[in-house]
């Protein structure tokens, strides 16, 4: 269903504060920060972020009714508040799988007391969802996902491999960047691949220019109309390195998914109650991964926006919380 509101009809939830904060030893050396704000007896409702390696920001809790809802906030391995940080040198990503994450979100609900809860993700955020919830299914109540992305080989490359180019062209140039040669040739080839061994390899500082490129990139490319402030934040050093890092491992590796397997195993999720919001004019993550989802999942409510990627874009916004108000009854 096309929605094209003038005035969105809902905004955010006024700030609220966590009042319960902690770090959780999952294994492998990682601790991860947590958070719970809202009512303590409330429905219980985790916030999955985006990136991998978006870490988790305040806002995030003003999708939900602090009086209705329990909150759950938790930065994922390596971004964040979590331990050890992606931008430490000579970090090791092996621990860092969407296996491991979605194996962190049960020890999460396992540790907080909660028998099942609605999850909430967009982007990065929308695949871990999916993965969390085809395979415990039992523990979610409900999903509400945004700007469907599931790591299918044309997404990657739609993004990264040059399609997103023919729309900002002046912002892929700066991308571009890091894989020119001296002579301002463009590297041939692959582009994340190349990315990686940059942002692992020896030379940090060359690591370093390269994850601000990357992330300024998609910084500069999640709203419909430019955000500066937003663009910033995606290129502070830490932030783009960690960030830059998890992507990109995530991204050589498929997600660690099978081809297509998020969206072959959602026809899984039929009795799941769940909303998907899709901007009509996402750059990052284009509306036929939200479309092809919703073919093999049809009882899902799917709502599509004139809006750009972010979550805060006003459409979006508007549509994420009416979803969170629907099932908070």
């Amino acid at each position: 269903m096309e929605t094209n509101p003038l005035r969105p009809a809902r905004t955010l939830y006024p700030p609220v504060e966590p009042y319960e904060t902690g770090m959780l030893d999952v294994g492998d050396g990682q601790q991860l920060y947590w958070e719970v704000s809202g009512n303590p007896d409330g429905k219980p409702a985790v916030f999955l972020h985006g990136g991998p390696g978006g870490g988790t920001a305040p806002q995030q809790r003003q999708f939900f009714d602090p009086k209705k809802y329990r909150i759950v906030l938790v930065d994922q391995r390596g971004c964040g508040k979590s331990t050890p940080h992606a931008s430490t040198p000579g970090i090791d990503m092996s621990a860092n799988t969407t296996g491991h994450l979605v194996g962190d979100i049960e020890k999460l609900r396992e540790h907080l007391g909660v028998e099942e809860w609605l999850v909430f993700g967009g982007s990065w955020g929308s695949a871990l969802a999916l993965a969390y919830a085809e395979m415990h299914p039992d523990h979610v109540s409900e999903l509400v996902l945004r700007g469907i992305f599931t790591l299918r080989r044309p997404e990657l490359d739609w993004f990264y491999n040059e399609g997103a180019s023919f729309i900002a062209p002046e912002r892929w140039e700066s991308y571009l960047e890091p894989l020119r040669d001296s002579d301002g040739t463009v590297y041939e080839g692959d582009f994340i691949q190349r990315y990686n061994e940059i942002l692992f390899g020896d030379d940090l500082e060359a690591a370093r220019r390269a994850s601000v490129a990357w992330t300024t990139w998609e910084g500069t490319t999640t709203t419909l109309i430019q955000d500066e402030d937003n663009a910033s934040h995606y290129a502070e050093p830490d932030f783009a390195l960690a960030f830059a890092r998890i992507e990109n491992h995530y991204f050589v590796n498929g997600g660690f998914f099978e081809e297509g397997q998020l969206i072959g195993n959602a026809r899984e999720l039929a009795t799941i109650p769940a909303v998907i919001v899709q901007g009509r004019y996402d750059i990052c993550c284009p509306a036929r991964t939200a479309f092809d989802l919703h073919q093999v999942w049809p009882e899902a409510d799917y709502r599509v926006v004139l809006a750009g990627h972010s979550a805060f874009e006003p459409n979006i916004v508007a549509e994420l919380v009416q979803a969170t108000d629907r099932f908070a009854l």
